[in-house]
């Protein structure tokens, strides 16, 4: 009965405020006390108790009752930091306040006008006259004092940390004088011990992180732009030297999340049984890090590659220098070097990514986490930023227990529109790996787990499964992933030099790819389509040049196929025959009927569409793989020299990867696509690049070894490919292949077109995950669409 009263009283002072067009005094405590220190209300609570279309009338028809409720709300969050909330009742009063806020920001931030509000500073705001230090405190804006507080308010003992005091007196601990390093909330970097799990501290952290997401989400209320300048002010002050708290509070995030395990004693169902309160501490703190970690990628690595140079102290993170990043979590992030530290985020990240292909005899008996696209953000952000850490990722066959989670995702994903995003950032992580040399040579390591994917059964390489996982993404997915054809066939070329022996199903997917994409029609219907050929035959020509003797498989589906290579080395460039080509459009080479498989993998699931309702938050436009990717030729010992941009085919590949990524609210902005509709295949145009063909080495291996393949079957009657692929394992091609060309490899680049796509999914992400309390929903956001499937 209490809790309803409480509620109906609470209601009753939303009303008041609503109703009253007089301001109401600052100084008026009892009638502000009525929203924070009378009530117990619970966050759900607080949504539905103070209505949106209420808070947009205070906001417009009474101003300065909402400003002085905010300023009030900021007041008393101060003042508990400063207390350390020594009773209940002033916890409560600080998690009514952080509820409140939370409810009523977004609305500050859709309206232009209110968004400076937060950084204004108000007369008599601040700590003034509670301390020595009352007059630095006067003139802080309200933003920073309700950061400083949140910050306090995190390392709070006995309310969001493990007190130290032994004893059980009153006095609670200044939490001006406590060292928050000695409170961090979990094991791991830089941090030893292992707080006792407290599931009241949990959630009260989650709320205070809830608010601070609130905070930092007023990205989402301005439009798209790649200003560099455009630093989100919020996370700017939050991630500065003066948050005195920023090293154990990154520290904090990243253990807790590294060292969350779902699956905890593994007792089946245990998660039906108990809820997780960790969880949602996880959820917000992985949010709260990757939104903190956006910062302009080109200082950044710089500046985190000069600070790895530099640091060789034991400790796992230090403290910065002033000549890092100004954001200090991108700083401490990219300072940690010890292995040890590296391990502990490697196996955490990878634990968490693989949670949900964990199987069991029993269904849904274990726990499966969502939060698996702010995971891939934030390995993505790892590596980006700490060149370290990725060289770690690199250096064992770890990496893979981040390739299959990623391969899973992708390929559950790829019929699926709503998950667009998660295609995305799942191939750029790819593309970034597949930069490095040691990416190429883990993937020979074989493939014996059997993850439930409906793909063909084949005994192979983990470089088999990424190939024929991109072949179902290429034949099988939806209209919106044709600009990732390029980005997924470039990895492909980075790792086919070192690709020791391909499975004879692997071989077989990339020959149909190249059949598909070097059809007339396909060639002569969009300007760029001829850079995927180009891109298949690299593949083919690093292979065979560098790695010939186990790719038997592979040399016999060429011979097969010989025919595709013959009729491309004849593609008829008169007007003619492009306008018959032109004409045979509907007969697609690359359809869906291509990719039912006769043999799928035992358990697995069909990738299906998003279920009708399905929100999905719309994405900007990914530039062309040249636009992120910098092109770099391996020397004689291994070493990447930079190759200048020049006007080789493959260099304007952006046409359609921009025409096909654009959201369709944002299609009328994109110039190429109205100039691709003007254009049209001529004989110019088609012999400018057919005698750039790189055919040379395959025509070389077809002209000697048909023959003898040939010779073989007549001789010996064979029809049994056993035999052939026998005689193909033991021949070689040495002395005859011309000089082999260099290998060239595509790393990738930061640029701003790419922060800004990861700006947007991100905020996406989390605004669509973010739906109990809703916080943003039916919100003016700017920054991307919400449409409905």
């Amino acid at each position: 009965m209490g809790n309803a009263d409480t509620k109906l009283h609470f209601r009753k002072a939303v009303i008041q405020l609503t109703t009253k067009t007089q301001p109401v005094e600052a100084t008026d405590d009892v009638f502000w006390d009525q929203f924070w220190a009378d009530t117990s209300t619970n966050v759900q609570d607080v949504f539905a108790l103070v209505p949106a279309a209420e808070i947009r009338a205070v906001r417009e028809e009474s101003p300065s009752n909402l400003a002085t409720l905010c300023y009030k709300a900021v007041e008393r969050l101060v003042q508990g930091a400063d207390s350390g909330c020594p009773s209940e009742k002033e916890r409560q009063i600080v998690l009514n306040c952080t509820r409140l806020l939370t409810r009523i920001l977004p609305y500050i931030f859709e309206d232009a006008d209110w968004r400076g509000f937060f950084w204004s500073t108000v007369p008599g705001a601040g700590r003034g006259g509670q301390d020595g230090d009352g007059d630095d405190d006067e003139a802080r804006p309200l933003a920073e004092s309700l950061l400083l507080a949140i910050a306090d308010l995190l390392f709070c003992p006995d309310f969001t940390a493990q007190s130290h005091k032994k004893s059980s007196s009153d006095t609670a601990e200044d939490i001006r004088s406590i060292d928050s390093c000695e409170y961090i909330w979990e094991a791991g970097v830089g941090f030893a011990q292992s707080p006792p799990l407290n599931y009241v501290h949990d959630l009260n952290r989650t709320e205070l992180l809830k608010l601070l997401l609130t905070c930092f989400s007023e990205a989402m209320y301005l439009p798209p732009s790649s200003d560099k300048k455009n630093l989100n002010p919020w996370v700017s002050f939050f991630c500065s030297t003066e948050n005195r708290h920023a090293l154990p509070l990154f520290t904090s995030l990243l253990n807790v999340v590294c060292a969350y395990d779902p699956v905890g004693y593994g007792i089946p169902y245990n998660h039906l049984l108990f809820s997780d309160h960790r969880e949602q501490l996880v959820e917000q703190a992985v949010q709260i890090l990757i939104v903190s970690l956006e910062h302009d990628a080109g200082s950044a690595a710089g500046s985190a590659l000069k600070a790895l140079e530099a640091s060789d102290s034991p400790s796992g993170v230090e403290e910065p220098e002033p000549a890092g990043p100004d954001n200090l979590f991108v700083n401490y992030l990219s300072r940690i070097h010890r292995e040890e530290d590296l391990s502990f985020i490697l196996k955490g990240l990878a634990r968490l990514l693989n949670n949900p292909l964990v199987q069991t005899y029993l269904p849904r008996s274990t726990k499966k986490i969502q939060f698996h696209q702010e995971l891939l953000i934030l390995f993505w952000k790892f590596c980006d930023f700490n060149k370290k850490f990725l060289f770690f990722v690199l250096k064992s066959s770890d990496v893979l227990d981040m390739l299959v989670p990623i391969l899973f995702n992708l390929n559950d994903a790829r019929a699926d529109q709503s998950r667009v995003g998660l295609m995305h950032i799942g191939v750029f992580i790819l593309l970034l790996l597949s930069g490095e040399r040691n990416f190429g040579v883990r993937l020979n390591k074989p493939y014996t787990l059997r993850v439930p994917m409906d793909i063909p059964v084949f005994t192979g390489t983990h470089a088999d499964l990424l190939i024929v996982i991109f072949h179902k993404i290429i034949t099988g997915g939806h209209q919106r992933l044709q600009p990732l054809f390029d980005c997924l066939l470039t990895i492909i070329v980075n790792i086919s030099p070192y690709l020791k022996s391909l499975s004879m199903v692997a071989a077989n997917k990339l020959l149909h790819l190249l059949e598909a994409f070097s059809t007339p029609w396909f060639l002569f219907s969009v300007p760029q389509n001829h850079h995927l050929v180009f891109f298949l035959l690299e593949v083919f020509n690093n292979i065979i040049q560098y790695q010939f003797d186990g790719n038997y498989n592979l040399v016999y589906a060429i011979i097969r196929k010989r025919n595709v290579f013959h009729q491309l080395a004849n593609l008829p460039a008169d007007t003619a025959s492009i306008q018959k080509a032109l004409q045979r459009k509907k007969k697609s080479g690359i359809s869906r009927t291509n990719s039912t498989e006769a043999d799928s993998m035992e358990g697995s699931r069909p990738a299906i569409p998003a279920e009708p309702g399905t929100l999905k938050a719309s994405l900007e436009a990914t530039p062309g793989i040249d636009k992120i990717t910098e092109k770099s030729q391996v020397s004689e010992d291994g070493t990447m020299v930079a190759v200048p941009h020049s006007d080789a085919p493959q260099t304007s590949a952006d046409g359609r990867a921009a025409a096909g990524a654009k959201s369709e609210a944002a299609r009328s902005r994109l110039s190429s696509v109205s100039s691709s509709a003007t254009w049209s295949a001529n004989t110019d145009w088609v012999l400018s690049w057919k005698s750039k063909l790189p055919l040379q080495t395959i025509m070389r291996l077809l002209q000697v070894l048909v023959p003898q393949v040939e010779k073989i079957c007549i001789d010996k009657g064979l029809t049994d490919e056993s035999e052939i692929l026998k005689f193909l394992q033991h021949g070689t091609l040495v002395g005859l292949l011309p000089v082999p060309h260099p290998i060239l490899i595509r790393k990738y680049q930061a640029n701003a077109g790419t922060a800004m796509w990861f700006r947007t999914y991100m905020w996406g992400v989390i605004y669509l995950r973010n739906v109990d309390p809703p916080i943003w929903y039916d919100t003016d956001i700017r920054l991307f669409e919400i449409q409905r499937i």
